[in-house]
Parts: C-alpha cells; sequence; structure tokens
C-alpha cells in the first residue's frame, strides 16, 4: 500500500533525491528563488525525471502546516509504509555481525525523534525501533531534522513493544535501558555483542512494561546539578559509546 509524503528543506530534498528519487513525484520550488544549491536540486531531479513545479511563496507556504520554513523547495513521494512488524525477525537473520539496534519508548517531540534518527544513522544502527501507538510517526518535520536518516535507517514501527523486546532477547539480543536512577553504569556496560538500547519518552522515561522486558538498566553518570538530558542528547551519547566499544574488537555478546 502507498503512501504521500512530503519532504521539506534543502538537505532533506536532496537527501531523499539521492537515496530514494525513484519513489519522487514532484519537486516543488520557489519561483524567486535562483542560486548553485537550489539548481543543484532542480538537476537532480530533472536527471531522476521528476516533475518540477516552480511555484509563488504563497503556494509553496500553503502545502505545510504552521508555517515551516522550506527553504524554498518540497517533494511529494508516493511510497510503500515504512518496514512492518512481521518483517523483524527476517531482517535480524540477515543482519551481518552483531546487531545494533535503537528503541525509542513513545518519543513525541518529532525534533527529538528526528535527531534521534540522525544520530542513529551515524552511528550506523542498523534499524530504529518504535511503538505505533503514543508516539511520534514519521512526519515532514522528523524527515527535515534527521537530514536524510529516515531514508537510510530502516524504521519499524510496532504494536507491542514489549512483545518485540521479548523476541529481541529470544534472539540473542541484550536490551538494556536507560534511566536516570539505574544503580549500572552504562560506560561500565559491555556494548560490542548484539545490542538493542532503549530510551524512554520526554520526561517519562521508560515505561514500566518496558523496563520490566530489558535486560539491565544503565544510567549515564551525570557530574552536574541536572539530573537528566534530552533524550535525543543521551541516545547521541550511548550510540557512539556503543560505536566506541565496538570499534576496538570484535566483541562476544555483551553481559550486563
Amino acid at each position: 500500500m502507498a503512501q504521500t509524503e512530503t519532504v521539506y528543506g534543502l538537505h532533506a530534498v536532496t537527501s531523499v533525491l539521492a537515496n530514494d528519487a525513484v519513489h519522487v513525484s514532484t519537486i516543488a520550488v520557489l519561483d524567486s528563488r535562483d542560486d548553485e544549491r537550489l539548481g543543484q536540486i532542480v538537476a537532480a531531479a530533472d536527471a531522476a525525471g521528476v516533475q518540477i513545479q516552480r511555484l509563488p511563496r504563497k503556494a509553496l507556504d500553503a502545502m505545510l502546516p504552521g508555517g515551516a520554513r522550506h527553504q524554498g523547495v518540497i517533494a511529494t513521494l508516493q511510497r510503500a509504509t515504512q518496514p512492518h512488524e512481521r518483517d523483524l525477525p527476517a531482517f535480524l537473520q540477515a543482519i551481518d555481525g552483531p546487531a545494533f539496534l535503537l528503541v525509542l519508548d513513545g518519543i513525541q517531540d518529532p525534533h527529538n525523534f528526528g535527531a534521534c534518527l540522525r544520530s542513529a544513522d551515524a552511528a550506523g544502527v542498523h534499524a530504529v525501533i518504535v511503538p505505533r501507538d503514543r508516539a511520534v510517526g514519521i512526519t515532514p518535520v522528523v524527515r527535515k531534522v534527521a537530514s536524510g536518516a529516515v531514508d537510510s535507517v530502516p524504521v519499524f514501527t510496532v504494536t507491542n513493544l514489549a512483545r518485540v523486546l521479548r523476541q529481541l532477547r529470544a534472539a540473542g539480543i541484550w536490551v538494556y535501558g536507560a534511566s536516570d536512577s539505574a544503580a549500572q553504569d552504562f560506560y561500565a556496560t559491555d556494548l560490542q555483542g548484539p545490542l538493542a538500547l532503549v530510551l524512554g519518552a520526554e520526561g517519562k522515561g521508560l515505561r514500566r512494561l518496558t523496563r520490566e522486558h530489558c535486560d539491565a538498566l544503565l544510567a549515564i553518570p551525570m557530574a552536574g546539578q541536572v539530573t537528566s538530558l534530552n533524550v535525543s542528547v543521551a541516545a547521541g551519547i550511548m550510540l557512539y559509546e556503543a560505536r566506541r566499544q565496538r570499534l576496538v574488537r570484535p566483541g562476544p555478546p555483551g553481559t550486563p
């Protein structure tokens, strides 16, 4: 089943043309803008056979809600939905080497979600798993903030996150949840084996069932007076510590 998506902003549209041009149906550009960066997008769209529309600013503004900053370019896509939960077991089996996953439990802010996806791509995460309910989906804002990561990192939307965490553990993947109140130091944990890092929603953290289905809860040491970090900042720290450890040497399955 196909769905219509809107991508806007210079970086996001450049990325989608580079990675997924086959699904781009139209590119709308500001008729009064004529510079090198927009020209590169127009050239890429033309080379890919994508229809180009030149519109006045008022028409472009009307294509997006809430006065979003489109930077003079908006792409419309027609493509299949994101990977389905039923495809996850086969996806995990096909991973070459220890799995490296990011699980986001109920992130509702699109800027935080987009930033998490961007960090996941940069750190080499194989896939991101999110719940279907009580969480933001792949919106145009998420795509813009993610700077192309939505097109490079598979995002599995699942109906029952606790069940999926059980499946990950049964597949030999260590599931570690982030919690400010955890006794175990994140930096003292072996993160080299098959791994799923689980981070919770802004302000609320992990839900009870999610916590119960983690192998262990880990805390990022805090040296100042603040007691918690923004979820996207915490995700970046944890993902890159895991990447650092995994680059040192191929490790055995992680231990809590």
